[in-house]
């Protein structure tokens, strides 16, 4: 499986208040949130997402509370992948549970810039940048974690495999 897009470059310690403000939370509507995804960290960003983007950051992305509407968020907005140099452990499940591949490449992380063109291969965790022509490598997302992904999350896969056993 693979995803390309243009980079939005974010720095370390991105927390899930500056992924999706708390103001925001009396709603749990994807598309809602996606309308003030990062927000408060750059206000020009759901404006001018384009569908397939990747969000490259730095260390502890997603730290903060354990809520699900981060990644939610996230995905909704169209990001096609996050790669981080290091994740929260939460916000790191949270993604898998609603479909949204994520991966850890402090290479990729350091070595991409706001507007880069990537392509990342999630099955192998290699990442290309097209713009700067580097190679950067991520561990893998395993094949039953790639099976979330495309299933659109752990309900999504559940659903399916109940549906499969009916």
């Amino acid at each position: 499986m693979k995803v390309r897009g243009r980079v939005w470059r974010f720095g370390d310690d991105v927390d899930t208040d500056a992924i999706i403000p708390a103001r925001y939370l009396n709603t749990s509507d994807p598309q809602e949130l996606a309308q003030h995804c990062m927000e408060d960290a750059d206000a020009a960003f759901a404006e001018g997402l384009q569908p397939g983007a990747i969000i490259v950051a730095g260390k502890n992305f997603g730290c903060g509370s354990s809520r699900e509407h981060a990644p939610l968020a996230i995905k909704a907005a169209g990001v096609s992948c996050v790669i981080a140099a290091g994740f929260a452990r939460i916000f790191y499940r949270n993604a898998f549970n609603i479909g949204l591949p994520i991966l850890e490449s402090p290479e990729a992380a350091q070595g991409s810039r706001q507007g880069d063109e990537l392509e990342v291969d999630l099955a192998t965790g290699a990442i290309r940048n097209l713009t700067q022509d580097r190679t950067f490598t991520a561990h893998p997302i395993p094949p039953f974690m790639q099976e979330l992904i495309k299933d659109g999350g752990l309900m999504g896969h559940v659903a399916k495999r109940l549906k499969g056993k009916a």
